[in-house]
Parts: structure tokens; C-alpha cells; sequence
């Protein structure tokens, strides 16, 4: 099964000369999402990964999906002020202003091996604040996962800048 024919490209979202993929295609489809997971599972089931993080929203559904695979618990890295216990943080850019992701200080412990999950990966601003949330708190991210890449954006790149891969199930060109 061809998991790029799963996800749904709409024109021009959110704005125009942008192509949106769309994932919920892929979520939809049992067959599909599961043979997503299952590649990654298999990617990571004798690295020695102790947690796997997820970045809110959908990456919550992706690095949930892959720490039951996996048989381990799951961080959730929420947006600015939604956790309910103590927790930190990491201000990042984005196209047009700022943002927040945030963890409970107690999420991970010095020394875990993490796997930092998301849908997709464009730019890579919100994979390196959970980098940086992560590492700050003394974690080791063994790798960044995502289900789509846009190559043309550079996001790998800049979590090999800071040392950090990273992997993709699928990698489509443009925006």
C-alpha cells in the first residue's frame, strides 16, 4: 500500500500556492495508519527507546499510536499553559509570530531515551523546541519521526544542526 496515495493534498490551505497534506486521509484508513505505525515501531523497536514524546495535536495521535507499539509511555508536549502541574517551556518562531510548547517537569528523567514524534516536518521550529525542552530537562532524543517531510523547507537540516536526525515515512516536493 502506497502510504503518499493515503494523505490528501488540498490547493492553496491556508493561503494561496500552498498545498496542504492533509493526514486525516491516512488516520482514517485502518489499514494504512497501521502500516505507518508499524514502520515506525519497527524502526525503533531495538534502539533502546525509553519514551516516546508527541507534539500537540496530531502528533499526539502519531507518538501515542507509537508508544503502545512499543509497549512505552508517552510524553505529551502541549501548547503554552495547558498542562496542569509545574512544567517548562520553549518559545519558537513561526511564519507570522511566536508560539509555545511546554512539558511537566517530572514528564522525563535525566539520561531516558526519547523518540520525538509529529506529523509532519516543514521548517523544523516546533521539532527544535521540543528538542531543546527535551534535552534542557536532560533527556537523550535519539530521533525526530514524522509521517510527511517537506524536503523544500529544510526541517532536516535543522535538527542535523543541532545534532539530531531524523526520519520520514514519506517526503513530498513544494510547500
Amino acid at each position: 500500500m502506497s502510504l503518499a496515495a493515503s494523505i490528501r493534498t488540498i490547493p492553496d490551505h491556508p493561503k494561496p500556492g500552498i498545498l496542504f497534506r492533509d493526514i486525516t486521509t491516512l488516520l482514517k484508513h485502518g489499514p494504512a495508519f497501521a502500516q505507518a505505525i508499524g514502520l515506525l515501531a519497527d524502526r525503533y523497536r531495538d534502539a533502546a527507546v525509553q519514551k516516546v514524546a508527541g507534539i500537540e495535536a496530531r502528533g499526539f495521535i502519531v507518538g501515542a499510536a507509537l508508544a503502545h507499539a512499543l509497549g512505552l509511555g508517552f510524553v505529551p508536549l502541549r501548547k503554552r499553559g495547558r498542562l496542569p502541574a509545574e512544567a517548562i517551556g520553549h518559545d519558537y518562531e513561526l511564519e507570522y509570530g511566536s508560539d509555545r510548547i511546554e512539558m511537566h517537569v517530572d514528564a522525563v528523567a535525566a539520561g531516558e531515551r526519547i523518540v520525538v514524534a509529529d506529523d509532519l516536518i516543514a521548517t523544523g521550529g516546533t521539532a527544535e523546541a521540543a528538542l531543546r525542552i527535551l534535552t534542557h530537562a536532560g533527556a537523550t532524543v535519539i530521533e525526530c519521526c514524522f509521517l510527511v517531510e517537506l524536503p523544500a523547507l529544510g526541517g532536516r537540516e535543522r535538527l542535523a544542526g543541532l545534532g539530531c536526525g531524523m526520519h520520514a515515512l514519506i517526503a513530498f516536493d513544494g510547500h
